[in-house]
């Protein structure tokens, strides 16, 4: 192990691989090549899933890579070359989309490890907590609720990622979930009329775009039943000439909770109620902020997903009050 750029090796669960995992700037970083070995899956099909986690911008290059000299024995000789190393946060995307026993191992390591840094607290700078002791309070309300949901299922390294999201990158959560215990939620901050309509046709030809693009089974995006058309009808109702749900944040918040908890297909809810909410939100103009960043990242869409998957069906409005207020203009 060194001093200043740590070395770790991780050795797989089967015992036949071993990888030295260099730790720098409060990161893992890996090769192509070693992510291959890690997962088990050649060097091509982890470039492939490198190449569509940027496209679709999950990830952005400049922030997650870095070149180093590397010295590599080709043939007889030493030669001193110039090789990609991919962070963290690429390493455990890569981990989320490979499909392997391996990739499968690595993500359950990882959720161990995260999850013992959630629920022990370890992840909180402890100095910036004794500043703020006005937030302490709130903060173990945050990580109770939090632990509450890791203790009744078990999370992916990405769903436990978005749960520390939550905490990290929106302060406003704090008071929100301050609010949950209280039951003294409300709907602030929100959009006026939408400028993109959903609709029963556009939402189909969304769910077959996503089928050809996502996935090779037959039943993902099946639809069963007519909750699918119900759902969206239902965000646009009315009573006595007003709607039920004003601003494009209620509209969304409530499209999520009904495409997540009416199951309309046979396979697929979360990953195509997530898709589709996100795709309402931007044809709306509010999934980015000003200066361009997503308003909601994406491992906290993952985590609001969970929670509402898990959630009751008496705690209906405060989830999707949550919601609200995670994508409203505080954020």
């Amino acid at each position: 192990m060194k001093k200043d750029n740590q070395i770790i090796i991780y050795k797989a669960k089967d015992g036949k691989t071993a990888l030295e995992v260099r730790v720098e700037y409060v990161s893992i970083w890996l090769t192509q090549k070693q992510m291959a070995d890690l997962f088990d899956k050649n060097s091509d099909t982890i470039g492939l899933h490198i190449r569509n986690i940027y496209k679709t911008g999950e990830l952005r290059e400049n922030a997650t890579t870095e070149k180093n000299s590397v010295v590599q024995k080709e043939g007889k000789r030493n030669v001193k070359r110039k090789v990609i190393f991919y962070n963290l946060d690429m390493i455990i995307s890569v981990g989320y989309r490979v499909n392997s026993k391996r990739g499968t191992q690595f993500r359950i390591w990882a959720t161990d490890v995260l999850k013992q840094h959630l629920i022990q607290g370890y992840t909180i700078n402890e100095k910036r907590l004794r500043q703020q002791s006005d937030k302490i309070r709130e903060l173990q309300k945050t990580i109770n609720y939090i632990s509450r949901t890791a203790e009744s299922i078990a999370l992916t390294s990405d769903e436990a990622l978005g749960l520390i999201k939550i905490i990290s990158d929106y302060s406003h959560a704090l008071k929100i979930l301050d609010q949950y215990d209280y039951k003294d939620l409300k709907i602030t901050n929100t959009s006026g009329k939408e400028k993109f309509r959903l609709t029963f046709e556009n939402t189909l030809q969304m769910v077959k775009t996503l089928k050809e693009e996502f996935s090779n089974s037959d039943l993902f995006g099946r639809i069963r039943g007519n909750s699918l058309e119900s759902s969206i009808v239902t965000i646009y109702q009315t009573y006595d000439k007003k709607q039920l749900y004003p601003s494009i944040e209620e509209k969304a918040a409530n499209l999520l909770y009904f495409l997540i908890k009416n199951h309309p297909f046979v396979d697929g809810n979360k990953r195509i109620a997530a898709s589709i909410f996100i795709w309402f939100l931007a044809g709306n103009k509010i999934l980015y902020r000003n200066d361009g960043s997503k308003r909601i990242a994406d491992n906290a869409l993952v985590a609001l997903c969970l929670l509402t998957a898990e959630s009751k069906p008496s705690d209906k409005d405060v989830i999707v009050k949550v919601i609200i207020n995670l994508i409203n203009k505080m954020n």
